[in-house]
């Protein structure tokens, strides 16, 4: 067992991805690795153990069991339009997908959750063929699940307190 806690390490890995973007303008790829530890923590889900596996966690969700994957983005400039999530792999085994919105400083700020079926359809509504979706287009499919200023199930829009 290591010396260092989970937490401990992620908050460190926050400041240098902060301070390396200060320094160089540019984004250290580790949004996934935060948004993955933030999600499982403040939703409490169950982390998949099989690490090839096609989902990251497990997450009870209105009386279902969910495989998701879980997806990040840091938004460092808001003027800035086009904010997109990874590819979604279609041809995998999930249920779901866990977006983790985070601000400049790397702290999760919402969480959204969005069905396979909500995301297929949006993504052959659009013809596009890599699998990707806007955060906005996200936003609107989706439920927020958590926010820095609600937490958990606590949301004032929407029907998200059967979470």
């Amino acid at each position: 067992m290591s010396i260092y806690s989970v937490d401990k390490l992620i908050t460190e890995a926050r400041r240098l991805a902060r301070e390396y973007r200060q320094a160089t303008g540019k984004t250290l790829p580790i949004t996934g690795e935060i948004s993955i530890n933030d999600a499982i923590r403040l939703l409490d889900m169950q982390a998949a153990t099989d690490i090839g596996s096609s989902f990251d966690a497990v997450l009870m969700h209105q009386g279902k069991e969910l495989k998701v994957q879980i997806k990040g983005r840091a938004i460092v400039n808001d003027r800035r339009s086009g904010h997109r999530l990874g590819q979604l792999k279609l041809e995998q085994d999930w249920d779901a997908v866990v977006l983790v919105i985070m601000d400049s400083d790397f702290e999760t700020q919402e969480i959204y959750l969005a069905e396979r079926e909500k995301i297929t359809e949006s993504i052959n509504k659009s013809k596009n063929k890599r699998g990707s979706i806007s955060v906005a287009r996200f936003k609107i499919i989706g439920e927020r699940l958590w926010s820095a200023e609600n937490g958990i199930g606590n949301e004032t829009s929407g029907s998200h307190t059967d979470y």
